[in-house]
């Protein structure tokens, strides 16, 4: 089910309903929203609503056992069940995403050197969101085995990894700040509903009329084909991507939060205005915060973080981005990609520590036009099928050939008013939350509605599946 479709519509509906109308019972709560959790999850493919219960099984008794173990006298076995639970999260991750992708190119490197072999490929079919609750199983345990939290129920924890606002596409929700909030009965606030309908129908605005448009009669048709586009049409629709990637996630994020608020439940946001950032560093300390932090708390800290000396942490820099790269999915563009935000971070970080005193610093306009310009180029790389394809795009650029066939009046427009909305002040938002929940509930539903009914006549034919639901 896709958020911006008459169905989920139809769904949350149903289940907004049922949710309260059982109240104070909080248990049968929770399983209920489990319930329409995997019927969410299952209206993809039923199949796959098994391995989402058996890696909420496996995770929960695993974090049970890490929790029962006496970490002073039994330190080896808590770390080996800790091994095995990361390591069991990550077979999942990595038999559903990378096992033909790796096969694939061991059988490229055998044939290199003359060893030619068929090798057993499955065509294995990605299940949607796997890298989020993968992600978010393993944060669970380590947290557990650091004492950071203390052990869920097992149904809590199944309605942590299966809850439908966050299970395609995040935000990657921690179990600390979720599971408190399972524990306690939920209360329907005001300020909550103002803010959750806003949220709806802000996202729902930035993915149906913005980012399908650009994706549809710009971005898809240039990257198609970089060579049957002008130079000028495919600057264009770089710009076009990455202000149609910032809205299309975003939105995703946004309409989360917002559903997620409408049940009585807060996530925290997963974007801050990224294209405002002066470093590489600062972009993703803005962009998809909950991943940026899980690879900071998870990984890069893990690694060693910046202790260990200057060499060390630009190591750990460069593992923990590579692996973010390769992380969005099995395609060695994502992991140049990856590779490319770790290089410019690994500069960063050796021109902050090394820079001459008295040096200026560049000013802040100026850092942020050149990170935006950066992260744009990475774009180019990420939303490319194949390298030779971003190779193509690249090249295409150099050709000098400035006429426009595609850049349409409409697209420049989407492009620039995306930009604009980006750089919207984030308190605006709260604002206007705080200035509705003083309107009647019925009031508010009928003028929701009629902005839903504004952008479903604004909207173009069709909805694109989110992004980062391939992930």
């Amino acid at each position: 089910m896709l958020f911006p479709t008459l169905t989920f519509g139809l769904f949350f509906l149903a289940t907004y309903a049922v949710i309260w109308g059982v109240g104070r019972a909080n248990e049968w709560r929770k399983i209920l929203l489990l319930l329409a959790s995997w019927i969410f999850y299952g209206a993809w493919d039923w199949r796959f609503v098994a391995l989402l219960i058996f890696s909420a099984f496996l995770n929960w008794g695993t974090a049970a056992l890490i929790a029962r173990t006496d970490e002073e006298y039994e330190p080896g076995r808590r770390k080996a069940l800790l091994a095995f639970g990361v390591a069991a999260n990550l077979g999942i991750l990595g038999f559903f995403k990378y096992y033909d992708f790796f096969l694939e190119q061991l059988g490229l490197l055998l044939a290199h050197f003359g060893f030619e072999r068929d090798m057993p490929l499955l065509e294995i079919i990605l299940p949607v969101g796997v890298s989020f609750f993968t992600f978010q199983g393993m944060s669970y345990l380590i947290d557990v085995a650091r004492r950071k939290v203390p052990p869920a129920s097992l149904l809590d924890m199944t309605l942590l990894m299966s809850f439908f606002p966050h299970l395609v596409a995040g935000p990657i929700v921690r179990a600390s700040d979720l599971i408190p909030q399972f524990r306690r009965t939920p209360k329907l606030e005001r300020g909550m509903v103002a803010m959750g309908l806003l949220l709806i129908v802000w996202g729902l605005f930035k993915k149906a009329v913005i980012a399908s448009e650009l994706s549809v009669g710009l971005v898809d048709p240039v990257f198609f084909d970089p060579s049957a586009h002008s130079s000028l049409d495919l600057v264009i629709a770089a710009y076009g991507y990455a202000v149609q990637i910032y809205c299309d996630f975003s939105a995703y994020s946004d309409m989360a939060i917002g559903l997620a608020a409408l049940l009585g439940y807060r996530f925290p946001y997963n974007f801050n205005q990224p294209y405002r950032a002066r470093s590489l560093q600062d972009f993703w300390r803005r962009w998809h915060i909950s991943l940026s932090s899980w690879l900071r708390d998870y990984l890069y800290i893990s690694l060693g973080g910046s202790r260990g000396g200057l060499a060390r942490a630009c190591r750990n820099i460069m593992i923990t981005m590579l692996l973010g790269g390769l992380w969005h999915g099995a395609k060695w563009t994502f992991l140049i990609w990856g590779g490319l935000h770790g290089i410019v971070q690994v500069l960063e970080t050796l021109w902050r520590k090394l820079r001459p005193a008295g040096w200026p610093q560049l000013p802040a306009a100026l850092a942020i036009v050149a990170t935006f310009h950066i992260v744009t180029l990475g774009w180019i790389f990420f939303r490319a099928d194949t390298f030779d394809g971003a190779i193509a795009f690249l090249d295409g650029i150099g050709r000098g050939d400035w006429g426009s066939t595609i850049a349409t009046p409409l697209a420049i427009g989407l492009i620039l008013f995306g930009m604009a909305i980006h750089f919207t002040p984030p308190t605006l938002a709260q604002g206007i939350a705080f200035r509705l929940r003083g309107v009647p509930a019925i009031w508010l539903g009928l003028a929701t509605g009629v902005v839903i009914l504004l952008i479903d006549a604004m909207r173009f034919e069709g909805v694109a599946p989110f992004i980062y639901y391939q992930f």
